[in-house]
């Protein structure tokens, strides 16, 4: 399975979101199957309404899970949160399944308010 994984601020607006969707799959060469975000920005409206113009599943990720998930890019105010140096690394990860590995490291909305990685997981 090909997963993005979504880390947003509160107020990021859905364009944000489409946009670095946009360019994490244009870096993979291949389109996601679902998108992953931690478990409290799971309801949050722009997450949603991406998840549902493009028809994709929204998997949400608990935030023991994320806390477990060691990343290749680390941002110092993400690990205090979340206990992971990346929310949409490691929600990706999270989300592909086990032995899934990173395809797209972390891209940042052009804003800096949202942020897309892709991870891929064996499909067994």
């Amino acid at each position: 399975m090909i997963v993005a994984g979504i880390g947003f601020r509160a107020l990021a607006p859905i364009a944000a979101l489409t946009e670095v969707l946009a360019r994490a799959e244009a870096a993979a060469g291949a389109s996601v199957e679902a998108l992953a975000t931690p478990a409290d920005k799971a309801q949050a409206v722009q997450i949603r309404a991406l998840a549902a113009s493009l028809g994709l599943p929204l998997i949400a990720v608990p935030a023991a899970a994320l806390a477990r998930i060691d990343t290749p890019t680390r941002s110092p105010r993400v690990e205090a949160r979340y206990g992971t140096g990346s929310v949409a690394e490691a929600a990706a990860l999270v989300a592909a399944g086990l032995g899934a590995r990173i395809t797209v490291l972390r891209l940042s909305s052009t804003d800096r308010t949202a942020t897309a990685a892709i991870a891929i997981g064996d499909p067994s």
